[in-house]
């Protein structure tokens, strides 16, 4: 058995737990810091996010209008966001070469599109810190020493580590949650965010790769739900409204990866089954919708219903679907439809239900909702209420968002807050 000693230690070799590295070392000069990751490359998710672009943070620099993409941990954030939000993480890495450029729906991503400027840029600032990177560094055991402020991290191969602080920044692993709890944290528990829909419908058949620049979606639940989860549900915000795609497996896109993150306990309580209401109009009342149907049915009485739209917006190929589902054949002129299947149409158009069948993958994104319980963390410094000496930066705490920069903003936020407040 070898002894090793470290002032600060950081397990997990993310983006969080790089940030609070190097602040740690800005913040106690002389400290000797330690990042101890289980994986032979560090910053993994760093590299393979925003189609391995990575999208660093989003142009949203009001705290107050930021916090609200965070379905788990906005009221949390919004101090921490206020000191060191967007605008102070665009600084960061200008400060340290590299340039972003933000996108027009307010991502932002390094100049080059290339996730390695990312990653080269935090490896080359702990370099420059001195931060000390230790890769398969199997931790096994995480213990706090009664009788003196050290913590003690036992490796797999019988080695042990003992540090002044630790700083958990273990990502959505459930062994940084078990340590957590044996330090008497409570653990909301995980369930998974950001994900798409699997959806086996004839109206999406053939329609894989079309996207709708805008629709309004909505959550309603299936079958029989206990008390509790009724209320889970009217928590939820169960609507959104924004581009969605059309998949080989249902539907994903901007739209309902928000929607996902917003109801991810309804649906997880559900078995990732439910009903799905989409609006491929929303800027159309059902009463104005219908009128612009009769309207055209009397202007173009002689052309083909199905290939003929009224709707610019609405891609070809799925009007032509949902007018065979409203029971037009493809060969019916407009002069021909009867006000039924005028009304059948609307309704499609409207309110089309599809049956939620289970949950997709969205490869970009590695997303969960729950972890250590908010209440039991001091926000201003990020250090447990009940164990101190001990901080947590990242996902291992109870804070999601929805996709658009959102996680690694949270990312950054809690690791730069954790670093400069830990003190030896």
């Amino acid at each position: 058995m070898t002894y090793h000693e470290t002032d600060i230690a950081v397990i997990g070799g993310g983006a969080a737990g790089f940030f609070a590295a190097i602040a740690c070392v800005q913040a106690n000069p002389k400290a000797h810091v330690t990042i101890l990751e289980r994986n032979a490359h560090v910053l993994g998710k760093v590299r393979i996010s925003g189609g391995g672009r990575c999208n660093v943070t989003n142009a949203c620099f009001d705290p107050s209008g930021l916090i609200t993409n965070y379905p788990r941990g906005a009221k949390a954030l919004l101090g921490p966001l206020t000191r060191f939000g967007p605008r102070e993480t665009v600084a960061w890495f200008e400060s340290h070469g590299v340039a972003l450029k933000t996108e027009k729906d307010g991502r932002m991503f390094p100049i080059t599109d290339d996730s390695a400027t990312i990653v080269d840029c935090l490896l080359g600032a702990a370099r420059a810190t001195g931060v000390n990177v230790r890769v398969k560094a199997d931790i096994v055991r995480v213990t706090k020493e009664a009788s003196t402020p050290a913590f003690v991290l036992g490796r797999g191969n019988g080695d042990v580590l003992t540090c002044k602080r630790l700083i958990l920044a273990t990502g959505s692993s459930a062994q940084g949650w078990r340590w957590a709890q044996a330090f008497g944290h409570t653990i909301v528990p995980p369930v998974p965010s950001l994900f798409t829909f699997e959806i086996r419908d004839p109206r999406l058949e053939g329609l894989a790769g079309l996207a709708v620049e805008c629709a309004q979606i909505r959550l309603a639940e299936t079958g029989a739900a206990t008390p509790a989860q009724r209320n889970s549900a009217s928590d939820a915000v169960l609507q959104q409204t924004g581009p969605i795609l059309v998949t080989h497996w249902g539907l994903s896109g901007p739209a309902i990866l928000k929607l996902s993150a917003w109801g991810a306990r309804f649906l997880y309580e559900r078995n990732y089954q439910a009903e799905l209401h989409v609006n491929w109009l929303p800027s159309l009342q059902l009463d104005v919708l219908l009128e612009r149907l009769g309207e055209f049915k009397h202007e173009r009485g002689g052309q083909r219903a199905g290939a003929h739209s009224p709707f610019q917006q609405l891609p070809t190929r799925l009007w032509a679907s949902l007018t065979r589902s409203a029971g037009i054949h493809d060969e019916q002129c407009w002069a021909k439809l009867p006000r039924s299947r005028l009304v059948a149409l609307a309704t499609q158009l409207h309110d089309g239900r599809y049956y939620v069948a289970g949950k997709g993958q969205f490869k970009e994104e590695f997303v969960t909702c729950g972890g250590v319980d908010l209440d039991e963390v001091n926000f201003r410094t990020l250090e447990s209420r009940l164990c101190p000496g001990l901080y947590f930066a990242g996902e291992i705490l109870n804070i999601d968002g929805v996709t658009g920069g959102f996680n690694f903003q949270a990312a950054w936020t809690t690791g730069w807050l954790a670093g400069q407040s830990v003190r030896i």
